[in-house]
């Protein structure tokens, strides 16, 4: 899940350097994750043989973005679990128990930035990840950051994915299932900005 929260955060910050070249700097932007136009989801082996997709409806978050000293940007993400939607009420709500997400012990899922370096065709953001009541230390890869003015409102997007395994989390291995331990991250992102 690390690549999936940094990517958001490094989009947009490409875009607003690259915008804003050609004005005079300002201090950072603010910006809000824009929830209509932008997408957490991911996919799991089930059984080794075949793939289960779902994604996360409630997600917030906001950053902020320094034109002129891009490493100050700072990127926060915030995911309510038990939201999470697969297309079948009865094994989501098996994933929102103890022996899954634990959603009643552990409602969110949390990123944090520390630090933020521009790399080639993006940024890397690395910060604090949280999920099911561990904390670890995660760099993520940001590509792309285009922005758009439309009316009135100017938006930034970037893509990412990242797999990441449960256990690491603390998930018991021996209590994972048919559903893998290694899960694919794949996350889309707008951030707009009010004129």
């Amino acid at each position: 899940m690390r690549q999936f929260i940094s990517v958001w955060l490094m989009t947009l910050l490409v875009g607003t350097v690259a915008i804003g070249s050609g004005e005079s700097a300002t201090a950072a932007d603010d910006y809000d994750y824009d929830l209509v136009h932008s997408s957490v989801s991911f996919k799991a082996r089930h059984l080794g043989i075949s793939w289960i997709h779902g994604r996360f409806n409630d997600v917030a978050g906001k950053f902020s973005l320094d034109r002129e000293d891009p490493s100050k940007s700072t990127f926060e993400l915030t995911i309510k679990v038990d939201s999470v939607d697969t297309a079948n009420k009865a094994r989501d709500e098996h994933l929102r128990q103890p022996d899954y997400f634990d959603t009643k012990q552990y409602p969110t899922i949390e990123f944090k930035s520390t630090s933020t370096k521009v790399i080639k065709g993006g940024f890397e953001v690395t910060g604090d990840f949280t999920m099911h009541g561990t904390t670890k230390k995660v760099t993520l890869v940001l590509m792309g950051g285009k922005e758009h003015d439309f009316k009135k409102v100017k938006r930034v997007a970037f893509s990412t994915e990242l797999s990441l395994k449960r256990s690491d989390f603390g998930f018991d291995k021996n209590a994972i299932g048919p559903i893998g331990d290694e899960a694919l991250i794949i996350i889309d992102c707008e951030g707009v900005r009010n004129s």
